[in-house]
């Protein structure tokens, strides 16, 4: 066996069952696994030097393919009506066939944590086929330090081979692409898929299950933090700004994605960001174009020209291309990963039903019933088969990598939100005026005037009204705010029109939040849309 590292490579494979190996590259860095992914083809250069690789069939998150595995430790703990089981023999199996399938080859080892907040941290072994593979996840996570990496002891292990391909009768799977994750050894096998992003989301997975027994708050959200050190929590799903918005010049930059909400405050899961690039602009979002010119960051599915200059308004093999560089390539990020307790949360949606007001201040009650909701919409002609608007529900505001019932989580977020006297906002990112097709997107200008004057506290001192639809409170008037933009009735020319599509919005959460309300009380059961006129 070929070593390389600061450590002793076959112990490495050894603890993770694999053996017969090839070589390992023990924790290379950014230089060494460049040359390593231009080497075997995996990679190029692009004309400012970050390496751009193509994934293949797969361009996104597998989520069809994503199975736990249900043993005696899982079985009451995991919601199983949102996430595939796998026996623990069909595991077992496969994992052997992985450590088989493995012998020969040369592989590369990182060392990573997940979490920055040490009490709560996951020491993360991940393992991979690709060179490529190996960078951008230790991009993505928390990368010990020398001294850190001479005593590393996994808890989890990742081992992701690209080239596997899982046998459905064999393994119990659907394809022969395959996630699978133990959460009771804290392995997780992903193959048949060249995307990064499973591996990522896979340690995001297993902290949002290890967490909440512990009273720490798993959260796909950015956030960010003000000079006197109070954080500000942002929720969305993609497409409603979750980036762009916590991207504030005044601000510092806790993290893009994924944090936990504790004791001490709000910490970062990981050490990277991992950015949307298609039509990104140097005007639009300068600190992240900035970071797809640099050395170490890993572009995604991202067309060259001639002279290997990014095309990032070609989406020809992917509206989904992305970039994953280190936090530190954002000038105002922190430099811990960690934050005092929030005092606002913002919750994210992109109405496209032009039905929501741009700003609305919710109860700790209702605060529940949003964050379980998880509401966004789609536009038509974002997908197949879209020609109008198209709700949609991922409760927690990300459905997908929640192993546990998601009232765990909402009751988790609402004590919280208690304890610490949070101010919670829904903002509207949407179109007002009308509905997409009719209506015009919120203006940027105004959303991120409204969000500042919640976040420096000027905002709850407005007068509010409540909406007659959804029962939130709304501001009546807002310092250098267009007052009919925050009446979206009054910005239709069709009332009637309008009340239509109000009341059909309103229907639509509440058939959704159907499957919740056996494990919510009446509090929360009475912040539903519509509550109030119907009582009436």
């Amino acid at each position: 066996m070929k070593e390389t590292g600061i450590r002793n490579a076959a112990a490495s494979i050894i603890s993770s069952g694999l053996k017969d190996i090839s070589a390992v590259f023990y924790n290379l860095g950014p230089a060494q696994l460049y040359e390593e992914a231009i080497r075997r083809g995996e990679a190029e250069l692009t004309a400012h030097g970050a390496l751009v690789a193509r994934t293949g069939q797969h361009t996104g998150r597998s989520a069809q393919d994503k199975f736990i595995v249900r043993d005696v430790d899982t079985d009451n703990q995991v919601w199983w009506d949102n996430n595939k089981a796998m026996s623990r023999e069909a595991f077992d199996t496969l994992h052997a066939d992985f450590i088989a399938h493995a012998g020969g080859k040369e592989l590369f080892v990182q060392d990573l944590i997940g979490g920055a907040d040490v009490q709560y941290s996951l020491r993360t072994r991940v393992i991979t086929e690709y060179a490529w593979h190996s960078l951008f996840i230790r991009n993505l996570l928390i990368r010990p330090g020398a001294s850190e990496l001479l005593s590393f002891v996994p808890e989890m292990t990742i081992i992701d081979l690209p080239s596997f391909r899982a046998d459905p009768k064999r393994h119990g799977c659907r394809s022969e692409t395959i996630i699978a994750v133990d959460l009771t050894r804290m392995i997780v096998l992903i193959g048949g898929t060249s995307y990064a992003g499973e591996m990522k989301k896979s340690v995001f997975t297993a902290l949002n299950y290890i967490l909440p027994p512990k009273g720490v708050m798993p959260m796909h959200c950015s956030a960010n933090q003000d000079s006197d050190g109070d954080s500000a929590i942002f929720f969305g799903l993609s497409g409603t700004g979750k980036t762009t918005l916590s991207a504030d010049p005044k601000r510092t930059l806790i993290g893009d994605d994924e944090h936990g909400w504790g004791a001490e405050g709000v910490f970062n899961f990981e050490g990277g960001c991992y950015a949307k690039t298609i039509r990104l602009s140097a005007e639009a979002e300068p600190e992240i174009f900035a970071t797809t010119r640099r050395f170490g960051t890993v572009l995604e599915n991202v067309v060259l020209d001639r002279d290997r200059v990014p095309d990032f308004n070609d989406g020809s093999l992917t509206e989904n291309t992305r970039c994953a560089y280190p936090l530190d390539f954002i000038p105002n990020a922190s430099a811990t990963g960690k934050a005092g307790q929030p005092r606002n949360i913002i919750m994210l949606t992109a109405d496209a039903f032009g039905v929501l007001p741009p700003i609305a201040r919710l109860t700790p009650a209702q605060a529940m019933y949003h964050f379980l909701s998880g509401y966004t919409a789609k536009v038509a002609g974002t997908e197949k088969g879209v020609t109008e608007p198209e709700a949609t529900f991922s409760t927690c505001f990300g459905a997908p990598f929640m192993p546990r019932h998601p009232s765990e989580y909402g009751n988790l977020l609402r004590r919280l939100i208690a304890e610490h006297g949070v101010d919670c906002w829904l903002v509207n990112t949407g179109w007002t005026g009308g509905a997409y097709g009719v209506g015009s997107r919120m203006p940027i200008k105004a959303t991120r005037a409204l969000l500042t004057a919640a976040l420096d506290g000027s905002l709850k001192n407005a007068e509010f009204r409540i909406d007659a639809n959804f029962g939130f409170a709304v501001p009546v008037a807002v310092p250098g705010i267009d007052t009919a933009i925050l009446d979206p009735r009054s910005t239709w020319a069709d009332k009637a029109a309008y009340d239509a599509q109000a009341a059909k919005l309103v229907e639509m959460f509440v058939a959704n939040f159907g499957k919740f309300e056996n494990h919510v009380d009446g509090e929360v059961r009475g912040a539903a849309p519509g509550f109030a006129l119907a009582a009436e």
